[in-house]
């Protein structure tokens, strides 16, 4: 893998380049502190740090060559590489540095507002039933086949990604399914990699803070679609899987230039979903259209879930996958952590754990809940600081009208005052109640400890928000947090004081 500084420097355009450039090159960092002897580091400029003024810290560590967006101080034995844009730079350096591995696996990209993790897990276990060794690059975590590798965004930085994807490249997977998010596309994390299927889940609001309005938001999304047909793709059977009953679809089928599969519940699709009846622990439905004719048992609830499966089955048919493996994999599957869990603690009421934190996420859990609810449903959730804040009062509103008690409380409040962000939760929530109960609790462990207090037979109490997450990030630091435990413990001390 080594490459030499001259081989790397050809990738880029009016590069100014200084000192000898006969040095190898062992890896590429754009953090300090993961230099080591032999690295190319590149001084990115991020919204809080600047990689400039780590030059000292990278060259301590062993780097070799500098790649900087203005002139920075090297000795005389480092080559210095001033260009206009680091991070133009580094979407040519970093996929050519790995050898492209995302030209060398099949890809499947899952990209939208709502339902990516749990369609990339669905299709893994198809793939997998069909016999494909499979990576997988989500919210929750990376896996290769069943190693499990830690996460930190949605769609990881350019540098990470690659070398994720070498990674799996020498491990012989045959396909890598993943979560491609917004951002990484506005951002162009995801260049030199060539995706073979595409899905498309729904948009509704969600980082509207970073994307400013809905139209650019469903442009970033559709980069995706379009990079299908790129003239630099070297593999063949491209598909896009489209939600069509979805507003934004029309978008995503302008920019795709390949095969398309639609699949939807209330218009005609390739692939459509009837006879559908969801109860509370699975649903079934039949999956139909041109394409498919199938009768599923699930173990996955919620309508939500429905389009989710035929997401799966559309990625699964554009890579030829045969519809009984497809129908066995179905079967088998089960929950995604966080997403739509159950905590079972020997309660007579119901605890769903989700990390519903959109708009259309929270309505999403909260139809469902109330299609297999026999008495009360009580809703804990909460609003992330630092972020959207024109979703704050709409999440509160759902909740009011589609819950009856209402604990609205912290999410990861990041730097902003949590009462403020409480406040205006509640300019959704107070106006909505009709009569419903409510409570506002700041401190998120006494909220749910609060929701089981109020839980009666059959009840069902939803935590939503952080679903998988282990931690709450707050203006002090990040600290240890997980629902299904606080929940579990909640439930523990119910049934030990006989409540």
């Amino acid at each position: 893998m080594p490459k030499s500084i001259k081989t790397l420097i050809e990738k880029l355009d009016n590069a100014k380049i200084t000192n000898d450039a006969e040095v190898d090159i062992t890896s590429v960092e754009c953090d300090s502190r993961r230099v080591k002897k032999g690295s190319l580091f590149f001084c990115v400029k991020g919204a809080t740090v600047d990689g400039h003024e780590f030059v000292p810290a990278a060259l301590s560590n062993g780097a070799v060559a500098v790649i900087a967006g203005r002139d920075v101080d090297v000795p005389d034995n480092i080559v210095k590489i001033i260009v206009d844009d680091v991070h133009a730079a580094m979407e040519k350096i970093v996929p050519f540095f790995y050898d492209y591995p995302g030209k060398k696996m099949r890809m499947i990209g899952v990209t939208g507002t709502n339902g990516k993790t749990t369609i990339t897990y669905i299709i893994r276990s198809i793939l997998r039933k069909a016999g494909y060794k499979t990576g997988l690059i989500g919210t929750i975590k990376i896996m290769i086949e069943d190693e499990i590798l830690p996460i930190h965004n949605t769609t990881p930085d350019i540098i990470d990604l690659q070398q994720t994807l070498f990674c799996m490249v020498k491990a012989g997977m045959d396909y890598v399914i993943m979560e491609v998010s917004s951002h990484a596309l506005a951002l162009h994390r995801v260049a030199g990699c060539e995706y073979d299927t595409a899905v498309f889940t729904n948009l509704t609001r969600d980082h509207l803070d970073f994307h400013k309005t809905f139209e650019n938001y469903a442009l970033a999304k559709a980069r995706l679609f379009s990079s299908l047909s790129a003239p630099e793709n070297e593999k063949g059977n491209k598909t896009a899987v489209i939600n069509i009953d979805d507003g934004a679809a029309a978008v995503m089928q302008q920019h795709a230039k390949c095969r398309t599969f639609t699949y939807a519940i209330d218009k005609q699709a390739d692939i459509k979903a009837d006879n559908i009846n969801i109860h509370a622990d699975g649903a079934s439905v039949h999956i139909g259209g041109s394409l498919c004719n199938m009768d599923l048992l699930l173990n996955i609830t919620g309508l939500f879930n429905i389009y989710n499966v035929m997401g799966a089955v559309g990625a699964a048919l554009a890579e030829n996958v045969a519809p009984h493996i497809i129908k066995e994999a179905l079967a088998d599957f089960h929950s995604v952590p966080g997403r739509f869990e159950l905590v079972r603690a020997g309660q007579d009421f119901s605890v769903i754990v989700d990390y519903a934190h959109t708009p259309d996420g929270l309505e999403n859990v909260l139809k469902t809940a109330r299609q297999i609810a026999k008495k009360n449903i009580i809703t804990v959730f909460g609003c992330g600081g630092d972020r959207d804040r024109t979703k704050r009062p709409i999440m509160g509103r759902i909740a009011a009208e589609r819950s009856d008690i209402v604990i609205a409380t912290s999410d990861n409040p990041r730097t902003e005052d949590p009462e403020f962000i409480l406040e205006e939760v509640e300019n959704g929530v107070l106006p909505s109640l009709h009569g419903n109960f409510h409570e506002k609790i700041t401190d998120r462990k006494t909220a749910i400890y609060r929701a089981v207090e109020l839980a009666q037979k059959d009840d069902i109490v939803i935590i939503a928000g952080k679903g998988h997450e282990n931690y709450q990030i707050l203006k002090t630091g990040t600290i240890h947090f997980d629902d299904k435990e606080v929940a579990a413990a909640a439930i523990k001390r119910k049934l030990s004081e006989g409540k």
